[in-house]
């Protein structure tokens, strides 16, 4: 499937190949369309730069700039760029889309990423996700506000921190009532 890059997003612009991809595994957004349907897509897809370096990576899309295409290397110093932390943040992406879970930028719960078991509109997010480093200090107000905000929606709240090139350990937070 082709894709181009313009600025931080990747365009699917063939309406087939975007309802392709999106019922494969709910990848991107379809333009213009808040709470899309599988089979209600008639809109070009928009992928995230992490997404379309997965997908890139696996094989089922091709990148092109200014109709240049973009290799794997080319496309990580692009995410480099563009995402703020993104090495860590793709090593949890592609753990979590590699065991087939869907995950979606968590911008609007406050976190990284929000995963799905079966995809959006099917099941709500069970998971809020927040990337951490190894040697990075978690304080407890961070923690208290992490978890005050995930029962808040219903949520568990994982700290993912990666270990190594593939590896991530995880921490997941519950809250019990007294």
């Amino acid at each position: 499937m082709k894709s181009e890059l313009i600025e931080n997003r990747i365009i699917v612009w063939d309406i087939e190949d975007s309802k392709k991809l999106f019922s494969e595994g709910y990848y991107g957004k379809p333009i213009g369309m808040p709470k899309p349907k599988i089979n209600e897509i008639n809109v070009p897809l928009i992928l995230d730069l992490i997404e379309g370096l997965y997908l890139l990576e696996i094989k089922k899309i091709t990148i092109t700039k200014l109709k240049e295409k973009i290799n794997i290397d080319q496309m990580t110093e692009i995410c480099k760029k563009q995402v703020h932390e993104f090495e860590k943040k793709y090593i949890v992406y592609k753990n979590f889309r590699d065991k087939g879970y869907i995950i979606n930028p968590g911008i609007k719960f406050g976190c990284d990423f929000a995963v799905y078991e079966k995809g959006p509109g099917i099941d709500h997010a069970p998971f809020l996700i927040q990337v951490y480093n190894r040697s990075e200090p978690i304080t407890s107000t961070g923690i208290v506000l992490a978890g005050r905000l995930a029962t808040t929606v219903k949520k568990q709240f994982i700290l993912a921190i990666p270990k190594g090139k593939d590896k991530v350990d995880f921490l997941a937070l519950d809250w019990w009532k007294a």
